[in-house]
């Protein structure tokens, strides 16, 4: 037993030193690549005003904003700062940015957990169906319309729903995350919900039920499925006792490892829709040089792709996505 700890506890004491060097390094790249990017930031804090300054106002600010240093000495500073929980201020809103992240989370939480949830319970659906279809017209129609759909950029889309919906049916709001001067109540936000969610489903799910499709057909053409079905066991009992069952861990890596490409679709879906989350932020934030803010996010948004990727190594490693023939 105490083996058996020792190569656990080694285990995931590698996992989480690559995780920690894997910060270190995105941090590096994201500090240096936002200051060597054209802009002024001076513009983000003190707007029209910074471009009539003279040489020592200028300098003054800069200091003020600790950007007198060399890139060095300022990623030590930042890197020092963190350390002990400060990230600075935001540039733009003068205030700390983990507030002004927090006031915007929870929106891109809620949008691209609903999408994707939804992706994945109708990806596994239509991907059974196509598999028990396989060759016939619900395949060969869903399979068409799938590819077609999987073409669409996401902004071209999104914009295409508000044309369709918002602007010549007016049925749904074209932006935002409720109604300006409303309550803000959970009617009125699911209303504003449901061209984002929808333009972040259709923008992915046919490619993960492709995947689901193909998996299941692969598992239906195994050789312990023909076993199967000379002990006279019926397709519906095959494809869901056994063949879903031997997909079910592959599926799991699938979802570990779609969360960066989800994630990167919620992104820019929340900005064509002016919906206030972390994209719309994001956007903001590497528009006007926000760099504490765009640290802070860029972070985030890796931090949340590393995990998936140790995530699926760990599932695969672990034996969890080896197959278990039935």
């Amino acid at each position: 037993m105490t083996g058996i700890r020792m190569n656990k506890f080694i285990y995931f004491g590698k996992k989480l030193l690559l995780f920690l060097m894997s910060i270190v390094v995105l941090s590096v790249a994201v500090f240096f690549i936002t200051r060597l990017a054209p802009g002024d930031p001076l513009v983000s804090y003190y707007g029209e005003r910074a471009e009539k300054m003279g040489p020592e106002e200028r300098a003054w600010a800069e200091e003020k904003l600790g950007l007198h240093e060399s890139m060095p000495v300022q990623y030590v500073r930042w890197l020092t700062n963190v350390m002990r929980g400060d990230f600075g201020i935001s540039y733009k809103y003068k205030r700390d940015v983990v507030g002004v992240i927090g006031e915007r989370i929870g929106n891109t939480l809620l949008l691209g957990g609903i999408g994707f949830v939804l992706i994945f319970c109708l990806a596994l659906l239509l991907g059974i169906l196509c598999a028990r279809h396989e060759g016939k017209l619900p395949d060969r129609v869903i399979c068409g319309i799938g590819t077609v759909s999987s073409c669409i950029p996401e902004f071209w889309l999104s914009l295409l729903l508000v044309l369709i919906f918002a602007v010549n049916l007016k049925w749904l709001p074209s932006s935002g995350s409720y109604t300006a001067g409303g309550p803000g109540q959970w009617p009125d936000r699911a209303r504003h919900l449901i061209l984002p969610t929808a333009a972040v489903v259709l923008g992915h799910l046919w490619y993960y039920a492709y995947l689901i499709r193909n998996r299941i057909l692969e598992e239906v053409r195994a050789d312990y499925v023909l076993l199967a079905k000379a002990k006279g066991l019926g397709r519906h009992s095959i494809l869901y006792r056994h063949c879903l069952r031997n997909v079910m861990p592959a599926y799991l890596s699938i979802m570990a490892i779609s969360v960066p490409h989800i994630l990167g679709g919620t992104y820019i879906i929340e900005v064509v829709f002016s919906y206030p989350g972390l994209g719309t932020l994001l956007y903001e934030s590497a528009r006007y040089k926000d760099y504490n803010l765009l640290m802070l996010l860029c972070m985030l948004s890796g931090i949340a792709v590393i995990l998936s990727n140790l995530a699926v190594q760990m599932i695969n490693e672990r034996g969890y996505g080896n197959d278990e023939r039935q």
